[in-house]
């Protein structure tokens, strides 16, 4: 990844700062204790318009992050201090903004963990550089995910309540712990009960991208949000699978 990255900022040249840039002085947070990749994937997200900060030290990755509060992290798995699976676990109560992890172990066991403990994105090293800026800003489109007619603001399942404006929701009167990620995706699903969406249309509604046929991040989310909607992960009335197509919103559960 370093290699690439050198490659790619040199290719830049002249073209930094010329309007080729998403970023408009969005604020990333790297924490990455490999201070030469950090320091390059820093100036390639600069080159095209971000802010960056970076911290090395595991230790201090949840007070950066709650006291940074930055538009999205970029979070290494193998840190000193503290781990990036800890430290996604204690902040996402209270950081609601997108997480992306990234890892030099290829293990699926790895990306599974790091999806449950609330990260929004997950990409084993190395990883190209332009991969890397377009999965950050399909991020970055989710999070201002566009609001919907005053209408279609709020929808009401028997004893379960999703508010849009407020990106809340709220089984019998209590407020449900959700990740940014996991809002979208019953928003998304419940905005369409009644009507099974594919892994396809999930993918690219959510991420902008195409459902590779292998990636799980849907999977594991459906199985997070389940238990906090109320639905029996092991015969869920709620959200149900439709074998070989994607998900139902059940209207009247």
């Amino acid at each position: 990844m370093v290699d690439h990255l050198e490659q790619q900022i040199q290719a830049l040249g002249s073209q930094e700062g010329s309007g080729l840039a998403y970023g408009e002085r969005k604020h990333v947070l790297i924490i990455e204790d490999d201070q030469r990749l950090a320091e390059l994937t820093r100036d390639y997200l600069e080159a095209n318009g971000f802010r960056v900060t970076l911290e090395a030290d595991g230790g201090k990755g949840v007070e950066r992050i709650t006291g940074l509060a930055p538009d999205l992290v970029i979070l290494d798995l193998m840190l000193p201090g503290e781990d990036g699976l800890a430290i996604c676990r204690r902040v996402r109560p209270h950081y609601a903004g997108p997480i992306m992890m990234l890892t030099a172990r290829s293990d699926d066991l790895d990306q599974v963990l790091g999806l449950e403990m609330g990260a929004d994105d997950y990409m084993p090293k190395p990883v190209q550089p332009r991969v890397l800026l377009a999965r950050m800003r399909a991020l970055l489109r989710r999070a201002e995910y566009s609001v919907p007619a005053v209408g279609e603001q709020r929808l009401r399942f028997d004893n379960l309540d999703i508010d849009h404006a407020t990106r809340e929701a709220w089984l019998d009167g209590e407020r449900i712990d959700l990740t940014s990620a996991e809002f979208d995706l019953l928003w998304l699903l419940a905005s369409n009960a009644g009507r099974v969406l594919t892994r396809e249309e999930i993918f690219h509604d959510l991420r902008g991208i195409r459902y590779d046929g292998q990636d799980r991040s849907i999977d594991v989310r459906v199985s997070r949000i389940r238990p906090k909607v109320g639905d029996d992960p092991h015969h869920p009335h709620r959200i149900k699978t439709v074998r070989s197509k994607g998900y139902l919103f059940v209207k009247d559960s």
